[in-house]
């Protein structure tokens, strides 16, 4: 698909820069920056997504789990 886009001169001059250096397309750089964009808030997605749940579902450690956990810790050298 074809689109047109603004972006400030600089960046457009570093981006072009860029292709050249790796020997890219135009069109492969931009379409490879803004899949590596999606995969990073892709992951913020994931995160809200745990939170939500989080906030509906009991958290809080097993006492017995929590004082077993300090019983074995207190047993490790730091």
């Amino acid at each position: 698909m074809k689109t047109a886009i603004s972006i400030p001169d600089e960046i457009f001059a570093e981006a072009e820069q860029l292709t050249r250096r790796l020997k890219k397309s135009r069109s492969q750089l931009y379409t490879e920056a803004v899949k590596e964009y999606l995969a990073r808030h892709e992951q913020s997605a994931v995160t809200a997504a745990l939170d939500r749940l989080a906030d509906v579902e009991d958290s809080h450690a097993d006492p017995a789990i929590s004082a077993a956990s300090r019983r074995l810790l207190e047993r490790v050298e730091w």
